[in-house]
């Protein structure tokens, strides 16, 4: 792996995580550093940090309120 690419892996921990979690991307990285993008891309949605896994992640933890309230109501009456 070159160094220049290490050294952006070594700022960004997360991607380095996933990195290890995955090592084809060593070998990926090293053949084509081009495909950094493409690594940044696949760890966000590893990571569950693309704009349609956080709405899903919003709306179900609005339903999740939406449950506690109606059940604090039928408490309550």
């Amino acid at each position: 792996m070159r160094q220049e690419i290490y050294q952006r892996l070594q700022h960004r921990e997360e991607l380095l995580r996933f990195v290890r979690l995955h090592p084809v991307w060593y070998r990926t990285l090293a053949r084509d550093p081009s495909s950094f993008a493409d690594l940044e891309k696949q760890a966000n949605y590893f990571y569950g940090k693309t704009v349609p896994q956080r709405i899903g992640k919003f709306g179900d933890q609005l339903s999740m309120v939406n449950m506690l309230i109606q059940m604090a109501r039928a408490m309550r009456d």
